[in-house]
Formats: structure tokens, sequence, C-alpha cells
């Protein structure tokens, strides 16, 4: 149904991401600056690594699994909309499905622990969007399926979320300012500042990637008003990609190991993490 592939995309994307960086670093340098931190982006490196490498393996698994949802699909919008009303639709629903899933791994412990590695740095610049959860690839699936049996095309959707992704990187920067209308609808840097801030009045709040209407919609909006400290709560104090990756379930280990009780453990693993308390576990 498309002529664009995921590797068109990347053959795209890849050099128009590396230069935004190699520009910000520039700028930042000639500002003198200290956005990057070398061993804060040897940590990112790290975490990319470990995330594309589930990523790859899982991901035959998923366009699979997707294609084969699509089969009892509920409505057959080829007969309903034109190819591009369908691509736009496949955007938005991503959007929407990819605000859930995030504020949900706000939320709920076991998969904060797979998101709070991509919240562990205290730096904000555009490599920081590539400080991916080693197992995010597989916390996103059972969120993700819907879509198929919705009566979008499979590789619409992979293409589209690829698409999103890469904007995705864009938010991750201190050097663009308030884009004035663009502010009203899309997710831009300046929302995403305040969602990687740890600011009492930032902490779980604006979760959109490309549409910041979600979280206007739903009460989860705040305005970029202070200058944001970023980080956790609670920072994880080192640059070791693996301790980090695995940091928030030995934090959710421990604290089942001292309960009372099944509704107490259940509570741990399915109730709201730590990302407010000083102090504690995460």
């Amino acid at each position: 149904m498309t002529d664009i592939t995921i590797g068109g995309v990347y053959a795209v994307g890849v050099p128009i991401v590396l230069v935004i960086i190699l520009i910000e670093v520039l700028i930042t340098n000639w500002r003198n600056q200290s956005y990057y931190k070398h061993e804060d982006s040897f940590c990112t490196a790290g975490l990319l690594a470990g995330n594309i490498a589930v990523g790859l393996f899982f991901k035959g698994g998923t366009l699979a699994l997707h294609a084969y949802l699509y089969q009892f699909r509920i409505i057959n919008l080829d007969g309903i909309l034109s190819v591009w009303a369908i691509w736009l639709l496949t955007f938005v629903l991503i959007d929407f499905i990819f605000y859930c899933y995030h504020r949900t791994s706000h939320r709920v412990r076991f998969l904060w622990a797979v998101h709070m590695s991509h919240h562990s740095s205290e730096k904000m610049n555009f490599l920081v969007s590539f400080r991916q959860a080693w197992f995010a690839p597989i916390s996103k699936i059972p969120f993700f399926m819907c879509l198929p049996v919705a009566g979008l095309d499979p590789t619409i959707i992979a293409v589209a979320g690829v698409i999103s992704t890469l904007w995705g990187i864009l938010g991750h920067t201190q050097i663009i300012g308030n884009l004035g209308p663009l502010e009203m609808v899309f997710n831009t840097p300046s929302h995403h500042r305040v969602h990687h801030g740890s600011n009492d009045q930032y902490i779980d709040k604006n979760y959109g990637n490309l549409l910041i209407v979600w979280d206007r919609v739903f009460g989860t909006f705040e305005p970029e008003n202070e200058a944001v400290k970023y980080g956790l709560v609670n920072n994880v104090e080192t640059f070791d990609p693996i301790k980090i990756a695995f940091m928030g379930w030995v934090s959710m280990v421990e604290d089942i190991k001292s309960c009372v009780g099944f509704r107490e453990g259940f509570n741990k693993v399915f109730g709201p993490p730590n990302t407010r308390t000083r102090g504690g576990s995460f």
C-alpha cells in the first residue's frame, strides 16, 4: 500500500539527525554551554546499543503479529479513505496510543522500571533522545496491537512509527525556544523539556510525542514557566548503562521482598512508582 520503506526513512532521517546533533554541539561549544558531557554521552550509547539489540530481535515478530492481526481488522479503511487520509489517521492514532503507553509507563511501576533509564540523564540535548530503555521494544507491543485490528495497514504502521520516532528526537534540545502558535498543537522542545524535568510541577507531564493536544485534553499539560532541572527526583549517580538498565527492576524486587501479603506485593509491581519522593526507591 506504500512505496515508502523503513530503510528509506532511515536513509533520509539518520543523516539529518547526525547533522542536527553536530550543529547543536557546535552551537553549545561556541556559547560555552555545558549541554553535553562525555560520560553521559557514552552511557547513552550503551543504552541505545541494548535497545537496538532487543528491538532487532523482536522486530520481525512484531511485524508478523501485526500482519496476523490485520486479517481480523474490524473495518477495511482502503475502501473508505484515500491513501493520504489513511497515512494521516495512522500518525494520529500512533501518537494517541503512544500517549497512553507513555503515561502508563510513568504510572505503573514495572513499566517505569523499563522507562526510567530514558529520564536518567541530567543533561538535555538531541543525543538524550537515543537514551532508550533496553526493554522498551517489548513493553510497547501490547499497546500497539490494537492498530492493525482497527484497520491500519501494518506496513504503514511500521513506517509511520519510525517517522514519529525521528520526530521525537527534535524535542530533546535546549537551543530551540518557544515556537509560538505551534506550541498549541505540537509537542515542541519547550513542552518536552518540561517532561524531562524533576521540578515538582513538571513531574509526569507532557507525554505526547508528535502532538501536545492529548495532554491538553486529558489534563497532563504543563507549560515551561521556570528553568528545568533535568533528571530524576532521585538521580542514578552512575554512568554505567547496565546498572541503569536494571536499576528500577532491582529496586522493585528489593521492595517486594519486604512486602507482607499478596496485595502489598501487587501494588509494588502494578502501583505507581516513586517519581516524587526524594530519598526513596525508584
